[in-house]
């Protein structure tokens, strides 16, 4: 058993009985304690007070707490740092002043985990992961001998990564310097848009976010820095952090890039540029923002391989696939692809549109905005500006002949009634609607003021989907599920399912997860489905149906991920839950 766990039962803060009656369930003896503060017999809050004390008595070292993943680092440092009357920063929330490491040896901060947060006339503020080593707090005071060494407090991860930010920032620094000699040597505005050095660092911050997997890129002013950040696997992670004065060049140039109006800061403006990164090319969809600080700018990263991806390698499983196989094959009527924002919607439209696409055939689409570009397609930008919206360019789509139609979104009962309109005429619609899950996407119809026999006389299939990380390969390992957790997949699951975890590692960055995988659920509508929505039946009678049918839904579809070890139950719970 796990020291805090001995010494927690030896002084009679927790039970014998209580111990017992959990290795009785099958709990693990290193992971007692967790049940026992996820069960309230103990309180987290006590538990972190006794190390904490345990801590300042020399009992433990700080150290202690990395066996245990599930007691939070933050809240025993910030107990600590109220203790010992310091100060405990979430460095994720200041605007640090990164030219305090300029003129002092890295390394040093590097080997006593410390990082120099803020300065004035009289002091140095740093942050120490260990307030209780005093041999760091030594080396790094010879490093600013002539100021007064204030001490905070901040989590080592964090740290860590700021650490690394600053390596990262530090192996920029020779093309920075460059850029700022070239900008102080031109004179005019035009000169300064031609720099090279600039777009040899835009260069860079293309290649670095690409190679770390990012969907999207994030440029943001702050105070006293610019901040580049990249999505990756759905979570934002700062890539790069340059001084203030890069932002402005960097700006305009990736602007001019996209063809927008470089004088223009106080409108959102909106455009797109190809360029050759590695041996690939992408597009990228750029949008700026006016905010505080200048403009924020994010970049969608657009591989053109990826619209042509099957909808079978984006992680459908093969049961699912021919039942959407099942409802493209459909002469004419409405497909819906359903999910919230960022569930991968629009991949699966350009899988459809993969399927559907042929030369016998005329097929058109009206997006906002076109995101990948495809041959025998016709495809149609939504332009607000010029009063084309969807249903506009819908309207006029329909006296183009189409065969097939696919609409981006629907968002208005306008476009919802031209597209229902649309497949009982003999078209076949694809499109996407923002709802929870497939069946709630019939009431929603209805809501929007679409009579149910039109609904059941159009509707073919509906398909709702989620996006979960996968587990990491290079740190899989198994999972040792709470009672809680086991409780919530009683009966669901096997008795004695192996469910894995990604422990973090540097080929994932520390997250456990790589990459993301496609769960999702497959409604065909039948004859006898048809008939109770036209009758204009309740969600959970269309669902008992759909069940009789063979319908599984999006949580069993997750659940089976985890028992293949694709993903993690954590993920699933956490995405898939309703």
């Amino acid at each position: 058993m796990d020291r805090i766990t001995t010494d927690l039962l030896a002084n009679g803060s927790i039970m014998k009985g209580q111990v017992d009656r959990l290795l009785a369930k099958g709990i693990s003896e290193n992971l007692i304690l967790r049940d026992i503060t996820l069960s309230g017999f103990m309180t987290m809050d006590r538990l972190i007070r006794y190390i904490v004390k345990q801590i300042r008595e020399g009992v433990y070292n700080l150290s202690i707490i990395d066996d245990y993943d599930y007691i939070p680092e933050s809240a025993v440092l910030q107990k600590l740092a109220e203790e010992l009357d310091l100060m405990f920063v979430d460095l994720d929330s200041i605007d640090m002043d990164y030219n305090l490491t300029a003129n002092v040896p890295f390394a040093q901060f590097q080997k006593h985990n410390a990082i120099p947060i803020s300065q004035d006339d009289m002091s140095v503020t740093v942050a120490f992961n260990d307030p209780l080593d005093i041999d760091a707090q030594e080396a790094i005071q010879r490093l600013f001998p002539r100021k007064i060494l204030k001490i905070a407090l901040a989590t080592k991860k964090q740290i860590e990564n700021y650490l690394y930010k600053i390596s990262l920032k530090d192996s920029v620094k020779d093309l920075v310097r460059k850029i700022r000699e070239e900008l102080n040597s031109i004179s005019t505005l035009e000169e300064q848009q031609e720099a090279s050095s600039i777009l040899l660092l835009i260069d860079v911050v293309l290649k670095t976010c690409i190679n770390g997997r990012s969907s999207d890129i994030h440029i943001e002013p702050t105070e006293k820095n610019c901040v580049v950040r990249g999505r990756v696997d759905g979570k934002l992670t700062e890539m790069f952090i340059f001084e203030k004065d890069i932002y402005p060049p960097l700006a305009s140039r990736l602007k001019l890039l996209s063809n927008l109006d470089i004088a223009e800061k106080r409108k959102p403006q909106d455009g797109r540029f190809s360029t050759a990164v590695g041996a690939r090319e992408y597009d990228f969809r750029i949008s700026t923002l006016p905010i505080l600080y200048g403009e924020s700018i994010v970049m969608r990263v657009l591989d053109k391989q990826k619209a042509l991806v099957k909808l079978e390698d984006a992680g459908m499983d093969s049961v699912s696939y021919h039942k959407f196989l099942k409802g493209l094959a459909a002469p004419y009527g409405i497909i819906l692809v359903t999910g919230p924002t960022g569930s991968g919607k629009t991949t699966t439209l350009y899988g459809a549109l993969n399927e559907l696409r042929n030369v016998e055939d005329k097929v058109i689409t009206v997006e906002d905005p076109v995101e990948y570009r495809m041959n025998l397609i016709q495809q149609v930008q939504v332009n607000a500006k010029v009063g084309l919206s969807f249903a506009d360019a819908l309207r006029s789509i329909l006296r183009q002949d189409p065969d097939k139609i696919m609409i981006g979104e629907i968002r208005d009962q306008e476009t919802l009634e031209i597209a229902i309109k649309a497949a009982l005429t003999g078209h076949l619609v694809i499109s996407t609607l923002h709802t929870n899950d497939s069946i709630s996407a019939i009431p929603r119809m209805a809501d929007m003021g679409i009579e149910h026999y039109l609904i059941s006389g159009a509707l073919v299939a509906i398909q709702a989907q989620r996006l979960v990380r996968k587990i990491c390969v290079h740190c899989k390992a198994e999972d040792e599920l709470s009672a809680s957790v086991l409780e919530e997949i009683e009966g669901v699951v096997p008795e004695g399912t192996t469910f894995y975890k990604g422990k973090g590692c540097k080929e994932c960055g520390g997250t456990g997860y790589m990459g993301r995988e496609m769960i999702c659920e497959v409604l065909n509508i039948s004859e006898d489905l048809s008939t109770l929505i036209a009758k204009g039946a309740s969600k959970e009678a269309l669902l008992e149906k759909a069940k009789e049918e063979g319908f599984i839904p999006i949580f069993q579809n997750g659940l089976q991920k985890a028992i293949d070890g694709i993903t993690s139950i954590e993920e699933v719970l956490k995405v898939a839950k309703g």
